[in-house]
């Protein structure tokens, strides 16, 4: 029968009831949450007061009430405003929602459904599944509740699947055949599933544990050794390219401080002649970081590898980037509004000592400046560069929605892409500016070229090798799938000498959407197996164009695919996958920090909103599963963010279904692969400290690879957690995040 229990509290049981729990009941209630009272800062009585305040009407004079549709949005519960009603009902015990809520009435609820008491919250729960209110539950009552909570997680489950999971259930606790369940028996099924819901004690166990206490810490190193730590090969790179540009402006300024020129223009010659010089040195070394080649030489150099920070060259790429457009306002400036005007407008005498040859002893005037091929050169690099710097923003690059659809239309990757590729004549008319000087005469002084020739060179070399490559590797497509969430599979044939190594990728160009346009893809096969795959999810206007063409081929069935090529693989050092709205961690554990042989563990963590996504790697999950019956060697972590927090209310039932449904059949349901040997599915995000911790704990003074491809904003809290923990613990952990 059900538990007698009464909705109201006394004031001296409603003070920090939290406070006085032991270890044991501050698990319970972390296994049957109505209300999050810690995440986001917490939700109080106070909080939910002051939105019934808001909410509540009067009805002819009468104390002011809360109606029924409201109640979700009063406890926080407004995103799943279907289980909210359903909880309403069973605090009720009434389906009627003519009556209002009244706050006293309210508050008896919010009581009963924080207290610390988990038979009381059980209480609550049962009612919720006992549509009848009998103190009753039939399989059809579960039923309806694992729907109910299936929708309320966006979980794809049709009905036969749920009518199958609560037969399971009864079959479980009904033992007695009466075709019905009671408290006691329905309390088991979360008792006896949750407790069993980890793999094993061989499996890293991420589950979320607040209260434990990790004591692996050592003293705390000071914030400038955590930093250094952190930033020391970014630092010493970019203070090095910091001294060169302003030794390089020092000594051009001081040249000419002392030339005949200074006379005219003063210090503004001086500022503009070594902006001029930084923007040699930089127009040469930003295009360093995009010969991919050459960088993925260099990095198989661990020497060269362990003191310059490769992953970093884009950055480093946007960094002279800056400098140039530093450069760039600087040179024009001083140039444009103050060395043009004193030339123009300078006393005739003087200009006569000084800088009359240098134009053959005519005065100009301001506009016969403009139009000369020094300045007309300058201002034409200037627009070029005025349009394509900003296209290489985030923003336009990507389309940003927060961006005017008139803004849209013209934006995006491939007007980045075109744009980018003004580079050519603005380098041209760098040279021939550089040809036409009015203050250097001399050649040793036009020392643009010399600066500018290597990359130059060796830019071009990589592009035409890129090229030529490509027409060796002319590919078979094998296999095209289309995945739920727009998601493209290609299966390409695997060339005759075509080697790689895990964590590369290739460039790919499709033909029938454009001839120049090559992007990275991370290769998704293996070196040893006999065909390459990708995987491309459409998040731009050619990924977009892409899936379409293969979408079209294989609904019409013809054999025949567009056309593929791939030129060229780059390293990468990770193995991931460019998925938009998801993220790939993996962590990969040697035997010591010196160790230098095959990783003992990995452990791959895979973060996404959607279940259909599931569907894109299940293959490869059945792979893990199976080569883990051998050795139990890759650990796959699947985090599902659409499902609520495990032991919140609104997914306890799931839990307890997968729990379940694995202990009798190996299958995670929620991802449909097996789950014996190394894969399993997680709700909500996951909690990287608790993760963190408890690999520090099973992988003591152990060096601990954590590679990681997705936003920007969890991979800089996965470096900040890899340097909080390797400065504070003997384990330490190096961070590597994938850029293309």
């Amino acid at each position: 029968m059900p538990l007698s229990f009464s909705p109201v509290w006394t004031e001296s049981d409603k003070t920090e009831p939290l406070q006085a729990m032991n270890q044991e009941e501050a698990s319970d209630i972390e296994w049957l949450r109505f209300i999050d009272l810690t995440s986001n800062g917490g939700m109080g009585w106070k909080d939910v007061e002051d939105r019934y305040d808001r909410l509540a009407f009067a009805q002819c004079q009468i104390e002011p009430v809360l109606k029924w549709s409201d109640f979700a949005l009063c406890i926080g519960m407004q995103h799943s405003p279907e289980f909210a009603n359903e909880l309403l009902r069973a605090l009720r015990r009434s389906n009627d929602q003519n009556f209002g809520i009244r706050k006293v009435e309210l508050h008896s609820y919010w009581c009963r459904m924080t207290d610390p008491c988990f038979n009381s919250r059980m209480q609550i729960f049962f009612d919720l599944c006992d549509r009848t209110m009998e103190g009753r539950i039939t399989e059809i009552d579960i039923k309806q509740t694992i729907i109910l909570s299936a929708s309320t997680n966006k979980l794809f489950l049709t009905p036969e699947e749920a009518e199958d999971y609560a037969a399971s259930v009864m079959e479980l606790l009904d033992a007695e055949k009466r075709g019905y369940l009671e408290l006691a028996q329905f309390e088991t099924l979360f008792k006896v599933s949750l407790s069993k819901a980890s793999f094993s004690n061989n499996h890293l166990s991420i589950r979320q544990d607040p209260y434990h206490n990790f004591d692996t810490f050592q003293e705390p190193n000071s914030r400038t050794e955590i930093l250094f730590r952190s930033y020391w090969r970014r630092a010493w790179i970019v203070l090095l390219w910091l001294i060169i540009c302003s030794a390089l402006f020092t000594w051009k300024f001081l040249q000419y401080r002392h030339r005949a020129a200074f006379q005219v223009m003063g210090y503004c010659l001086s500022s503009a002649k070594g902006a001029a010089e930084t923007l040699k040195f930089n127009m040469a070394l930003i295009l360093i970081p995009i010969c991919r080649n050459t960088i993925t030489w260099l990095r198989r150099y661990r020497s060269v590898n362990s003191i310059i920070p490769f992953n970093d060259t884009i950055n480093f790429h946007k960094l002279i980037a800056g400098g140039i457009i530093v450069g760039v306002i600087l040179h024009g400036g001083f140039h444009l509004a103050c060395d043009l005007p004193r030339i123009s407008d300078s006393d005739c005498a003087i200009f006569r000592q000084t800088i009359a040859a240098r134009f053959g002893y005519h005065q100009p005037s301001y506009f016969e400046i403009l139009v000369t091929k020094e300045v007309a050169s300058g201002i034409g690099m200037v627009i070029q560069m005025a349009i394509a710097f900003p296209l290489a923003t985030t923003w336009p690059r990507r389309g940003s929605p927060s961006l005017p659809k008139s803004v849209r239309n013209v934006t995006g990757y491939n007007t980045f892409w075109f744009s980018h590729h003004l580079f050519i004549p603005v380098y041209a008319l760098l040279i021939f500016h550089s040809m036409f000087l009015f203050l250097a005469n001399n050649v040793t002084e036009k020392t643009t070229w010399m600066y500018v020739a290597i990359p130059i060179l060796l830019y071009t070399g990589e592009r035409v090798f890129r090229a030529i490559r490509s027409g060796f590797y002319e590919v078979e497509m094998l296999k095209a799938t289309i995945y739920p969430g727009k998601v493209l599979s290609l299966k390409l044939h695997k060339p005759e000498g075509f080697k790689y190594l895990s964590g590369m990728y290739i460039f790919i160009q499709c033909p029938q959407i454009s001839p120049f346009e090559w992007h990275p893809f991370s290769l998704t096969s293996g070196p040893e197996d006999d065909y390459l795959s990708v995987h491309i999810r459409t998040a731009g206007d050619w990924s977009c164009q892409i899936y379409s063409l293969f979408q079209e081929a294989t609904l019409s069935g013809v054999k025949s695919y567009p056309k593929a090529l791939h030129p060229s693989l780059a390293s990468s050092k990770m193995l991931s996958m460019v998925l938009k709205n998801h993220h790939i961690v993996i962590i990969l554990v040697a035997e010591n920090a010196a160790s230098r042989k095959a990783p003992l563990k990995a452990y791959l963590f895979w973060i996404t909103r959607e279940q259909s996504s599931f569907e894109w790697f299940r293959d490869i999950m059945n792979e893990i599963s199976n080569l883990n019956q051998k050795q139990s060697v890759v650990e796959m972590h699947n985090f599902l963010t659409s499902v609520y927090q495990e032991g919140d209310a609104r997914s306890i039932l799931i839990s307890a279904i997968q729990a379940l449904h694995h202990a009798r059949n190996g299958i995670d349901f929620v991802s449909r692969t097996p789950g014996a040997f190394g894969v399993q599915t997680h709700f909500s995000r996951p909690n990287w400290f608790n993760i963190f911790s408890k690999l520090t704990c099973t992988h003591k003074g152990a060096r601990i690879g954590v590679f990681y491809c997705g936003a920007s904003t969890l991979g800089k809290e996965l470096e900040r957690m890899c340097t909080k923990f390797s400065t504070k613990t003997s384990t330490r952990f190096v961070f590597h995040k994938e850029n293309y």
